[in-house]
């Protein structure tokens, strides 16, 4: 599988070390950056970057998902979400790493490098990766149901911008 990962400077450690853990894998990882520590980088083109491209690969039929990581992790999965297709959801512990892949379908998680050992983000990582949307209907609809609104500003049915 393909594995698109961005980070910060608050995160690089942990790249190296996921780059690493992840191609032992087997995993055909693609960093997205940044390359070398700066105390006041910008993350946002980093992370925008990693799901432009996990969104593509998916699009194009190329099995793939992504991992941005920083300090809190949260401001890499705003920036993520900001892509239309991107479903990037905040991972701390082995529920939500399972439950972003089960009930969301998520294609990217974020993860805090601050918040957690590397260790710890490897195994939420491989959780996250080994685990498939389980496609239950209710799931799918509500996963329908913010992708037409990304696309069209509406969810048919139900009221938006009351």
């Amino acid at each position: 599988m393909r594995i698109h990962i961005a980070t910060d400077h608050a995160g690089l450690e942990f790249s190296d070390d996921l780059r690493r853990h992840l191609s032992a894998a087997g995993h055909d990882v693609i960093d997205h950056g940044p390359t070398s520590y700066d105390a006041l980088d910008d993350y946002p083109s980093f992370c925008i970057n990693a799901a432009l491209a996990v969104v593509a690969d998916q699009a194009a039929g190329i099995e793939c998902l992504g991992v941005v990581f920083g300090g809190s992790g949260n401001g890499e999965q705003i920036a993520a979400n900001k892509v239309a297709g991107a479903r990037a959801a905040l991972v701390w512990n082995d529920s939500t790493a399972l439950l972003a892949r089960q009930h969301n379908d998520a294609n990217m998680i974020s993860i805090g490098a601050r918040q957690h050992t590397v260790e710890e983000a490897k195994h939420f990582i491989d959780v996250f990766i080994s685990e498939p949307f389980s496609g239950d209907e209710r799931h799918a609809r509500r996963i329908d149901q913010i992708a037409e609104y990304e696309s069209t500003g509406l969810v048919v049915g139900h009221g938006i911008g009351r």
